[in-house]
């Protein structure tokens, strides 16, 4: 994978058959809170007792709820 911008791609870790953006030298330090957003995925996964929601999911629902916090003030 060539490593031009950045996508939701990010979001994979690396593995033997994915060479993850996250990874890639340009990104290294400059994306951060990946273990939150796992940490959160997980939670969720397990209240609904299976892999339910996507790290992209979470990330718009956070982003919604951003929002609305930010608005609201």
């Amino acid at each position: 994978m060539s490593h031009q911008g950045c996508d939701g791609s990010i979001l994979l870790d690396s593995s033997p058959t994915i060479d993850s953006e996250k990874d890639a030298l340009p990104n290294i330090n400059s994306a951060r809170g990946f273990e939150v957003v796992d940490d959160i995925k997980k939670a969720v996964d397990e209240a609904c007792g299976q892999p339910i929601v996507s790290c992209a999911d979470i990330l718009a629902v956070a982003a919604r709820d951003s929002v609305v916090t930010v608005s609201n003030n």
